[in-house]
């Protein structure tokens, strides 16, 4: 039955463009499928009505690790300091009288998708707010900085060998990474001040970057000349991985940190001649989205029309297709992302991640149920 079809998926997105401002809603005479896998209403996006490339703040899921920090903004402000040869102090008007600066950024929790149950912290943001590079570059870094460490307002007290120490939350990243001109200090979310559970007044934006790396209620910026290991760098927020190599499986700890290659079927619609209309977003770490693919039952895998207007390297990308000629009862429907340096989205029972012990990074190919 795919196997017929394969030319009209092909041929879906000039037949049935996506909208400028995202998917398409069901027309007069169409109706939306459910999915059996029906995902839990929550506070995060629900993909059965994804419809726009912008998702609106109320759809956009909050995470915090030391709770909703209450933070003061007439007394707030951002120091900068550590291994600098001119270290600063600015309040919330000064950063705003930098230059702007705007970006559209997916936002993904790195344990999204890991159960059936959180499957939709993500969404994709127009961010507002001023570079971190220049005002880095300002603060003169010394040449033995190598680690830029990123404070948050949360704090809690933690034990640690025994002893209790009171932490605030804070993240690193490598004074290169920190240095990128995309990376933003920000104070706004699609046009509209940062909301308190979002990291007002000032968040970091780390385009590519799983939200772990996005510090909120930014309070300070510190220089290193080593690496940063407090427990959300060295603790948790570790993946481990294992990897079969000459016969033995190899064990590895990695950071959390770059996006991985995704995507997911969001919504299914029969339209008026009877034929499905599947659409859905795939996203990467900033390199190059370059196919979708769909596989209905076990049949073969089919090419997707993308969006191909590349409005943000760093935002996710809608995808369709149409299947022709849908035959009554159960199916399955489930696409993989390709991007430009031949990655590919892999199932979950791919040797890159069969071995994986931790939930962080579940980049698997997500399986969605329907019934006709």
């Amino acid at each position: 039955m795919v196997r017929r079809s394969v030319t009209a998926v092909a041929l879906a997105f000039s037949e049935y463009p996506l909208s400028l401002l995202g998917i398409d809603d069901a027309a007069p005479g169409e109706t939306v499928i459910p999915f059996l896998d029906v995902q839990p209403r929550s506070n995060m996006l629900y993909w059965q009505e994804l419809k726009s490339w912008i998702t609106p703040n109320k759809d956009v899921f909050a995470v915090s690790h030391y709770g909703k920090a209450d933070v003061d903004v007439a007394t707030w402000r951002l120091e900068i300091s550590g291994l600098v040869h001119k270290p600063r102090t600015l309040s919330l008007a000064d950063i705003r009288a930098r230059p702007r600066k705007s970006i559209v950024a997916t936002l993904e929790c790195s344990g999204n998708s890991s159960n059936p149950g959180f499957m939709g912290a993500i969404g994709n943001i127009k961010w507002t707010g001023t570079p971190l590079a220049p005002l880095l570059k300002e603060c003169a870094p010394l040449d033995r900085a190598v680690e830029t460490v990123f404070f948050g307002a949360d704090e809690k007290t933690e034990k640690i060998r025994d002893q209790e120490f009171p932490q605030n939350f804070a993240r690193s990243l490598s004074i290169r990474d920190a240095l990128r001109g995309d990376i933003l200090l920000a104070y706004e979310m699609n046009g509209e001040p940062l909301a308190k559970e979002h990291g007002a007044p000032l968040r970091l934006v780390v385009p590519g970057w799983f939200g772990i790396a996005w510090v909120k209620w930014l309070t300070r910026i510190e220089l290193l000349d080593r690496r940063y290991m407090s427990k959300y760098m060295a603790r948790e927020y570790v993946t481990i991985r294992g990897e079969e190599h000459n016969g033995k499986t190899i064990w590895r700890e990695t950071s959390v940190g770059p996006m991985d290659v995704k995507s997911i079927v969001a919504r299914v619609v029969r339209q008026e001649d009877g034929s499905l209309r599947i659409t859905g977003a795939a996203w990467t770490d900033g390199t190059p989205l370059k196919a979708v693919e769909l596989r209905i039952d076990e049949n073969n895998w089919v090419p997707a029309g993308l969006d191909t207007r590349q409005r943000s390297k760093f935002a996710w990308t809608f995808w369709e297709a149409t299947w022709k000629s849908p035959t009554s009862g159960e199916h399955t429907l489930v696409s993989r992302a390709i991007d430009a340096e031949g990655r590919v989205q892999p199932p979950s029972d791919d040797p890159s991640i069969k071995l994986k012990r931790t939930y962080w990074e579940a980049n698997q190919q997500w399986v969605r149920k329907i019934r006709i």
